[in-house]
């Protein structure tokens, strides 16, 4: 089945973090800080029509399993963490992805008594995720590949979603996994003013500071209740990239007083076409000892490019009753 899709409400205490839906299909692991997994307790059971081919409502056979599904074979490669793993076939690339890198699979997932419950190729679509954003046992799995490759996985139940899983519905113990790395799309460096904001840059009497990267080409700034479409990646002081709308590929779009303070505020200096670096205070962000558990703490920086601006959508007014 198709994983559910990965939505962020956006609460004054929450940016957008993947604030637009994800096109990520893969094993997740729990709910990360970052990414609210609204329908996380779906169960993992509703096989979808194969896109290109399927016929609406008629449910695809399941792929078969592999011979040797039941245990990893003589010949399969085992890491310190117990997660087993064969090449299926070579890749052409030379690069192998890093756990913040954004990947696009396809993959297709049985229990170890054969029992397919999930399938990026049954459905059509390859699957587009960070790379830490799933189950442990994919973190490292996929690391070892490099672009073009295909490669089996049996991984332990400790590195998947557990031999009882608090998720309902989730595959229990070890799983088994035939996955192909289509792609990786490397995720934004650190900047090298990370850790302090310049000498050149400006700052607000609340606390931000900012420098613009990018000139825009618009001439209109955005209102506390417009939306607004953006590109951004974010870090901590420290150079930890926490997230990206460019490693996922897709923009995100929110309306401006939904979303932390700092960006409320910077967003409001901003043209459209223009791309600026951050560095918000924490009392702007999420706090120096964030409520919210895995929450990034302290100073944040972010470059942001705003892409868009609209108003929010005016109620229609009611057509009058004909006389």
């Amino acid at each position: 089945m198709k994983t559910p899709l990965i939505v962020t409400t956006l609460l004054s205490v929450s940016l957008c973090f993947a604030c637009q839906k994800d096109d990520a299909s893969a094993p997740k692991a729990e709910a990360t800080p970052v990414e609210a997994k609204k329908d996380a307790a779906k169960p993992k059971t509703d096989i979808k029509p194969i896109a290109e081919k399927g016929v609406p409502g008629v449910k695809p056979e399941p792929l078969p399993a592999p011979d040797d599904v039941q245990a990893a074979p003589s010949d399969a490669i085992t890491t310190a963490s117990g997660l087993a793993s064969k090449v299926l076939k070579a890749g052409s690339g030379t690069t192998k992805p890093d756990a913040k890198d954004t990947v696009e699979v396809h993959y297709t997932g049985w229990t170890t008594d054969g029992k397919m419950f999930d399938s990026s190729v049954v459905r059509g679509t390859p699957a587009k995720f960070p790379l830490n954003r799933v189950i442990k046992g994919w973190t490292e799995g996929l690391q070892l590949m490099v672009q073009g490759e295909k490669r089996r996985f049996w991984i332990p139940g400790n590195l998947a979603y557990g031999d009882t899983p608090r998720r309902p519905g989730a595959p229990a113990g070890t799983l088994v996994f035939d996955v192909e790395l289509l792609n990786i799309v490397a995720a934004p460096k650190a900047p090298s003013d990370v850790a302090a904001a310049p000498a050149d840059a400006k700052k607000t009497e609340s606390g931000p500071a900012y420098k613009m990267l990018t000139k825009g080409t618009g001439s209109t700034h955005p209102t506390p209740t417009d939306i607004v479409e953006v590109h951004y990646s974010g870090w901590t002081t420290d150079g930890n990239l926490f997230d990206s709308s460019v490693a996922r590929g897709r923009t995100a779009t929110f309306p401006l007083n939904g979303v932390i303070k700092g960006w409320t505020e910077g967003l409001q200096l901003m043209v459209e076409g223009e791309k600026t670096r951050f560095w918000i205070p924490g009392d702007l962000a999420y706090g120096e000892t964030p409520s919210r558990p895995g929450a990034p703490a302290g100073t944040l920086v972010f470059d942001v490019e705003l892409v868009g601006i609209r108003k929010p959508q005016q109620a229609q007014t009611p057509p009058k009753a004909a006389k």
